[in-house]
């Protein structure tokens, strides 16, 4: 196992895909560095050990979910994004809290699988190719009569029938390997039996709270019925995929599997709860939509706390899952959660709002810079893009300008100004084939300044 990222190398990291934040960097790769060091020390004090939560607060668009999205990539963790503000307090119709668990498991599962079936993918190769080869060349049927009843004088010549039989059998069989490594027999087409995808599906009405029950019902009225396969007519190439598919998931071990996932849930998942100040605040009794605010968050806590979790799987204990919550916190402030709950959040953190000058490091810079992309969507269809040092200023200054105006958006406004800048080259790109398209300070004042001066107009389009 490769040795884990230092928190300066996380750092470094982070910053080739977002600008800024520095703060929020350093606190979420301390918070990862943590969980290695949690693992090297004495186990009787291991479990005592909880997790550093924590809170970056800051207006949308500034990097709160990149950073958290980037850190579980980094960390190779299962990773779940969920608005906190799906949730509703028991005996509301709404989704139950242990459900994040349960979907973090679940993804958990499907992640490890996948390491395992690249693990054996080599050996399923190899058994997929002998039988798509059993299928274009039958194995031939000896004569039981010959088997059984050979006559004394036969015997030699029969025998010797039989290895010639054989050899020019092995023979075929090896050309044929050679062709279809090839690619030579790629046009043919096998018959093969696949799962039948129009299996009418079983429909569990379960309420809120009740998705595990949901399931557990789904796939037990689901294996008692009889698997279905349909013969299909497919090319050899997508023949050896599905054979492949269906013998890497009979080489993976799913108790292995299961095992591995549950402890990679426990001891590195990443939660990622945003809007979470959109449940903040203790209205008491009051009436109306928000009356579960509260109510919610107290559902919450458990699990942020340390609780263990039913799931499909078997039981899940959330005491050292890491949880990073985000909010604006424009209404309300991080003080306006229950105290048990900012307890359980220690590192605060504030993320600043993106300024001119960032903007036009987030169009140049990061490794997928917003030009960047644009250059390869054109370039696929043979048309060269140019931008000018001074137009991407001029770009940033507007979506600055904009942002000021109007909502600010943080980089989200940079998408919506790009997409307008460029919509006549995107849509005109087929008849502009071998051609390169300068972007200059002149283009893209005349492409967005009439939205610039009727800020009413600015509202509605950017």
């Amino acid at each position: 196992m490769q040795p884990p990222l230092t928190p300066a190398e996380i750092v470094s990291e982070l910053d080739k895909y977002i600008i800024g934040q520095k703060e929020a960097k350093r606190m979420v790769a301390i918070a990862l560095r943590n969980r290695w060091r949690r693992q090297q020390v004495p186990e009787h004090l291991r479990d005592e050990i909880a997790p550093k939560n924590i809170i970056m607060i800051g207006p949308t668009g500034v990097g709160k979910t990149e950073i958290a999205r980037r850190l579980a990539r980094l960390a190779q963790s299962p990773f779940l994004k969920i608005e906190a503000s799906k949730f509703t307090e028991v005996g509301y119709v709404g989704r139950d809290v242990e459900s994040m668990i349960r979907d973090l498991t679940e993804l958990a599962v499907s992640l490890v699988r996948n390491e395992e079936m690249e693990i054996v993918k080599v050996k399923a190769e190899e058994v997929a190719e002998e039988k798509l080869l059993d299928i274009l060349l039958p194995p031939k049927q000896s004569s039981p009569e010959v088997r059984e009843h050979p006559f004394p004088d036969d015997e030699a010549t029969a025998l010797i029938e039989a290895r010639q039989e054989s050899e020019q059998a092995d023979s075929t069989r090896e050309k044929l390997r050679k062709l279809l490594r090839k690619g030579a027999l790629d046009d043919r087409y096998v018959d093969l039996d696949v799962p039948d995808r129009n299996t009418p599906m079983v429909e569990i009405f379960a309420g809120a709270g009740m998705e595990e029950m949901d399931f557990n019902l789904r796939e037990m009225l689901g294996s008692m019925l009889p698997k279905r396969t349909k013969r299909r007519k497919v090319k050899i190439p997508e023949a050896r995929e599905l054979l492949i598919a269906e013998e890497s998931q009979r080489l993976v071990d799913m108790d292995k599997v299961i095992k591995s996932a549950i402890d990679r849930v426990e001891h590195s998942g990443i939660i990622f709860l945003d809007e979470i100040d959109k449940i903040a605040g203790r209205e008491g009794g009051g009436r109306g939509p928000d009356v579960s605010r509260e109510g919610v968050q107290r559902d919450l806590l458990p699990i942020v706390e340390g609780s263990t979790v039913t799931t499909k799987y078997g039981m899940v204990k959330t005491d050292h899952i890491l949880f990073i919550a985000s909010g604006a916190f424009h209404i309300a402030k991080p003080s306006d959660l229950i105290p048990e709950l900012q307890g359980r959040f220690p590192i605060r953190v504030e993320l600043t709002s993106l300024s001119r000058d960032d903007f036009v490091r987030i169009l140049k810079e990061p490794e997928n810079a917003l030009i960047a992309q644009y250059k390869a969507l054109l370039e696929t269809e043979g048309v060269e893009l140019v931008f000018d040092a001074e137009a991407i200023d001029e770009l940033a200054e507007i979506a600055y300008l904009v942002n000021s105006r109007t909502e600010n958006i943080g980089a989200r406004r940079l998408h919506t100004v790009m997409e307008k800048l460029l919509s006549d080259i995107s849509f005109n790109a087929p008849d502009l084939k071998g051609q390169t398209v300068h972007i200059n300070p002149e283009y893209v004042r005349k492409g967005l300044s009439e939205i610039i001066k009727d800020e009413d107009l600015s509202r509605y389009i950017l």
